[in-house]
């Protein structure tokens, strides 16, 4: 069983798998496409991506891929624990540079569905974190781009000062949102 928890942003949903343990350890369903398609959500994962990351405050995004190549994400940790953003990024959208945040954990069992038209990052919380999730398109290097963590239009509340982040080349020189490709 599957439970599905809409967030503040419209199709942004925590998902809340149910963990079934006795002496031996548990059992897990955590991905269930017709449980999910009961609930409104009906997406084709053609990927799997797993990140690693050794230090408390790894900062990874904010990403997307642009259409025609845009991706939806279901993302869980399996050991650890992370805030994990999502940034509406869609122009027209009425919830424009609006950002939802929810804590991701291997402790609380839940994940998050990140939709297309949305840009996605994390921050880990913990040393020794692993990161696994679902993509519904495969990465293209050509529609993959970025918006900096720290634009202050858009204004995310992270947990940690900017300054103890560990973040890479790549997300250190992103563009602020106003200077990125985004959705229509």
């Amino acid at each position: 069983m599957i439970e599905v928890r809409p967030l503040a942003l419209e199709g942004v949903f925590e998902i809340l798998p149910s963990k079934f343990g006795d002496d031996r350890g548990f059992f897990s369903e955590t991905y269930n496409a017709d449980s999910l398609a009961a609930a409104g959500i009906s997406l084709k994962f053609v990927q799997d991506n797993h990140s690693f990351s050794a230090a408390k405050g790894v900062l990874r995004g904010l990403h997307y891929q642009l259409p025609p190549r845009a991706q939806d994400k279901l993302v869980r940790v399996v050991k650890g624990s992370i805030l994990d953003v999502v940034v509406d990024i869609r122009r027209n959208s009425s919830t424009f540079r609006k950002w939802v945040s929810l804590e991701v954990s291997a402790a609380k069992w839940n994940q998050i569905l990140v939709p297309k038209g949305f840009a996605h990052g994390f921050v880990t919380l913990e040393e020794n974190t692993e990161v696994i999730y679902k993509v519904t398109d495969y990465y293209s290097p050509e529609h993959d781009r970025g918006i900096r963590f720290d634009d202050p239009s858009i204004g995310i509340d992270w947990p940690l000062e900017a300054s103890t982040l560990q973040l890479s080349d790549k997300d250190q020189k992103a563009p602020l949102l106003d200077g990125s490709e985004i959705f229509p």
